[in-house]
This record gives C-alpha cells, structure tokens and sequence, in this order.
C-alpha cells in the first residue's frame, strides 16, 4: 500500500499508450490500466506479407502515423493521406502473426487499412487487431513464475521511466554537441517525475496513492534497440542517443545489454482502475 513512509516518492508525470506497435503514442491525462497493461495500448499491430511484424527499425517512417482514439473508433494519420477511420471494435479475417517468436491469432483490418498503410510505408503490408481473447504470455523469468498476458507489446505490459533519466542523458548528449530528446524516443507508457535518475531501476516496485492497493511491480530492465536514435518529428535514423547510452548504461543484468527503464507488471488491480498525471506513488529500495 502507498505511505508517505516509502523510501521513494515521485508522481506520474506522463502517460502514454501506442496503439499501433511500433507507432507514434498518444499522450493521456487519466488511462484505464488492466492485466494487459493500458488501454488499447499496442492493440493494433503492422504485420508484412508473411505476418510477421514491422517496425521503425526498419520502416521508420511508421514514427510519422499518429493515432487518434474517440468516440468508438481509432483514426490514423499521416502526411499528405486522408485519415484512416476505423471502429475499434471492428474485426476481420482470423489469421496467424509473429511477434517475435511467438505465433499469435489476430483479425486483419482489410483491404482498405493495408492499402493506406502500403501508401505511407510504400511496402506490402497490412493492419491487424489482436484478439482479446487469446493474448500472449509474458516469460516468468524475472518475475518468480508469473506470467502477466501482454498483446503487441514487445515483453511485458508496461514501461516504466523516470523523467531523471531522461534529464541526465540530455545532460550527456549536451556536454557532446547533441540536440536533447524527449521521452517519445523511448516510448514508455508511464514517465515518473521526483526520482533520482534510474531509480526506477533500483525498487522493487511503486504502490499507487488513491489507488486501492494497486501496485507496479519491476518485473525486467528494458533493453534498447537503435528506435531510440530514430528522430519521431523527421523520422531520420541518427547515432548520438545511443552512442551516449553506450557510454554508461551496459547492464550486467542482461548480459551487458544497453537498458533504460524498467518493463513492469500491475498487480492488485481492480475494476475501473485508472492512472492518472499528477498521481503519487513510492517503493522501497530492492536490494539484490
């Protein structure tokens, strides 16, 4: 349970969710938050020819569709298209698609969405849902056995950042004649303001003011691809953020691994539970 106590306090400075992998996020003053992580959060996923998923690691001008949820439907957008405008209930063809290495059931959106894809991202591709009723597993690995079910997300639910983090890597970039970033470079769901820089990394978890016992458990340090250096206004591929992230954030957790923020899993949830900017919370620190 949340106490003025804990040896951490900080508060919810951001919220974001994704709903297309791999996509620009939307950012949330108040997000419903269940076992899968925020809603519509990476519910919707671009998959290739063969179903297999794409990213800004290889298209990154997927940075440039910015979705846009209300009033019952997910609506697209991107320069120089008509919107793309769809129910958010909508569903289709069941068919098999890859997340990694996992093979999952999905609904393709149609013709029309993989034609207005295909004109942003000039490849054959295609848009589909996942099915709420058959979501993947996280691994149990980092967290004692349990296995939290996720949809398109890469891991786990959610991602975890403390804006100090953020602050202290500008500082670098900075001293080395780089412009600073915003968190859209790493595309967390939740940014936490009042820590010290990578405290996320060091509790066991945040408990949740006016939250009825909800908890963020730390489940597994995130570790970074180059969709960091991919600049989400011009979506050019530059070399700076991770070059400064080489520099001091090799993770022996992860075999030398580059991590920043910690991936994360609710627990204590309840229905209706929601997260909110300007919301408190605080942890204890985890000592290994």
């Amino acid at each position: 349970m949340f106490s003025e106590a804990q040896e951490v306090q900080g508060r919810i400075a951001g919220l974001w969710v994704y709903p297309v992998k791999s996509c620009a996020g939307m950012a949330l003053q108040k997000a419903r938050l269940g076992p899968t992580g925020l809603a519509w959060d990476r519910h919707w996923m671009v998959v290739d020819a063969q179903g297999a998923f794409l990213t800004q690691r290889s298209h990154p001008r997927m940075a440039w569709i910015q979705p846009e949820i209300g009033a019952g439907h997910l609506v697209l957008h991107f320069p120089g298209l008509e919107p793309l405008r769809m129910a958010l209930q909508a569903t289709g063809a069941v068919r098999e698609v890859r997340v990694w290495s996992d093979t999952v059931r999905a609904w393709d959106m149609g013709a029309e969405a993989a034609r207005w894809l295909g004109q942003a991202l000039g490849t054959d591709c295609a848009l589909v849902r996942c099915d709420p009723a058959a979501p993947r597993h996280t691994s149990g690995r980092w967290t004692g056995g349990e296995m939290s079910p996720v949809h398109f997300a890469d891991s786990y639910p959610l991602l975890v950042l403390g804006q100090a983090a953020i602050d202290d890597l500008n500082q670098r970039l900075r001293a080395a004649g780089h412009a600073p970033v915003d968190a859209r470079r790493f595309r967390p769901n939740i940014v936490i303001a009042g820590l010290q820089a990578h405290d996320e990394d060091r509790v066991d978890g945040f408990d949740l003011d006016d939250a009825q016992g909800l908890r963020l458990r730390m489940a597994k340090p995130c570790t970074r691809c180059p969709i960091p250096d991919i600049d989400p206004a011009t979506a050019v591929q530059g070399t700076a953020v991770g070059d400064a992230m080489r520099a001091y954030r090799q993770d022996e957790r992860v075999g030398g691994a580059i991590t920043f923020g910690m991936h994360a899993v609710p627990q204590g949830l309840s229905e209706g539970a929601e997260l909110a900017v300007g919301q408190r919370l605080a942890g204890d620190w985890q000592f290994a």
